[in-house]
């Protein structure tokens, strides 16, 4: 039996038309959500992220003004320090009174001081290297056992060096009846706790007023370092008045 179609052709091409056009309209809709979505959420990315940088810009700031006040600081205390050590470089290393004391003290009968002169003048400073004959200077020790072994080196602070102690020498010229007399001064001068290195410089015979004495000069060097007590300053000072 034959099957009779009274829908027209046109009619369903239209319908197919209509229902592919639906199908891609949603398609396109669904396309434009999904390219929403993700535009949505780089956006939002994008806005956590600009905010995580102004946070660690701020941070960073913060870090460049609080190492920069550090900077501020180290150099403040360098300059004290720097002070510090000058002033106690100038502060004079014997009291000149217990230094004429002493020089008072140690007098043989008979002999008198006419001048007295101080010098000063630092001291050479010490090498951190010793040249070898290749010319190579020797590394030392902790270095080298930090650079081989598995523990690294300690790095000391950028600290500013102490100034070198000057030496101080006197130029001590007086007269005497003999040179047994200015022998005898400068072994009290060697055996005294402020001098050493007392030596006879030069020693000729002077006529004044008919009497023959001789003028006697003298170099002797304040020993390095030395720490006086005020028990030392009092004996000092209490043999000088009983000498007076």
């Amino acid at each position: 039996m034959a099957t009779i179609n009274f829908v027209p052709d046109d009619y369903i091409q239209q319908r197919q038309s209509n229902r592919a056009n639906s199908l891609y309209l949603i398609l396109l809709v669904a396309v434009l959500c999904g390219i929403g979505a993700t535009f949505s959420v780089l956006k939002m990315r994008q806005r956590s992220v600009q905010a995580e940088l102004a946070q660690l810009s701020r941070q960073l700031t913060q870090a460049k003004d609080q190492i920069a006040k550090l900077e501020e600081l180290k150099s403040k205390n360098k300059t004290r320090l720097n002070v510090m050590m000058m002033t106690a470089s100038l502060i004079e290393q014997v009291p000149r009174s217990v230094l004429l004391a002493c020089l008072t003290n140690n007098l043989p009968a008979g002999v008198s001081l006419t001048t007295l002169e101080m010098k000063e003048k630092e001291k050479p400073k010490t090498p951190t290297a010793v040249p070898t004959k290749s010319g190579t200077a020797k590394k030392p020790a902790a270095a080298a056992a930090g650079k081989a072994g598995s523990t690294p080196a300690k790095v000391e602070p950028d600290l500013p060096s102490a100034p070198p102690e000057p030496e101080v020498t006197l130029m001590i010229q007086g007269l005497a009846p003999s040179d047994i007399e200015v022998a005898n001064y400068i072994a009290n001068l060697n055996e005294s706790i402020l001098f050493d290195q007392v030596q006879l410089v030069q020693s000729e015979e002077r006529d004044v007023e008919g009497i023959k004495f001789r003028e006697f000069r003298l170099a002797a060097r304040i020993r390095p370092e030395l720490k006086l007590t005020r028990k030392d300053i009092e004996e000092i000072r209490k043999k000088r008045d009983q000498t007076s």
